[in-house]
């Protein structure tokens, strides 16, 4: 993710609100996630912070599935652990730190089913090498919720981002109503070869 240090990144302390029991009075994890995700599926989920989505993630993909959490801050993710062990779903939930330039998620190309990049893609610098990535890692058809938070990305910003993920194979075929927030659900198309 080049320029990621050049943007904001979201504070550690900041994870404890994200991960509010209140938060979900407003964007009810379970309602936004389970139209998209099914037991046994594998899931990236890109900025994960203190598993607000994680968890609920890993319990829609089932002992069968698999989440791949990838964040820029191992002490978000070491935060994550601790949550996913107290709900006994470590077993499901894979923890990795990327780096300022790459998700490093190669080894999952073609693998995953399902990518939630919720409130994270305006905190990316390279967002076209980002986009890049998770197509990369996306079955053909696989389909990615992207959503950013209306507080912290204008609407210009959010269709310039959308544009970045169009041009790297991801098409939008829906925009599901997420309170607080722009929202597209986007499909992996085959990808050209070379």
């Amino acid at each position: 993710m080049a320029e990621r240090a050049k943007h904001h990144l979201c504070p550690f302390w900041v994870g404890y609100l994200l991960a509010s029991p209140i938060r979900a009075l407003i964007q009810n994890p379970r309602k936004i996630l389970a139209p998209f995700v099914s037991p046994g599926m594998q899931v990236l989920e890109v900025g994960p912070a203190m598993g607000f989505f994680s968890l609920p993630l890993a319990r829609l993909v089932g002992p069968s599935g698999r989440v791949v959490c990838v964040d820029l801050q191992e002490k978000m993710l070491r935060a994550l652990v601790r949550r996913a062990r107290r709900a006994g779903l470590a077993d499901r939930i894979e923890t990795r730190v990327c780096g300022a330039e790459t998700l490093g998620v190669a080894d999952l190309a073609g693998q995953t089913d399902f990518v939630l990049a919720f409130a994270v893609v305006h905190e990316v610098g390279d967002r076209a090498r980002l986009f890049s990535e998770i197509r990369g890692v996306l079955k053909v058809g696989g389909r990615v919720l992207f959503a950013e938070p209306k507080t912290h990305v204008s609407g210009r910003g959010f269709e310039e981002s959308l544009s970045a993920a169009e041009r790297s194979g991801l098409r939008k075929i829906d925009s599901p109503k997420i309170a607080r927030s722009y929202a597209v659900l986007l499909e992996a198309s085959p990808l050209e070869r070379a």
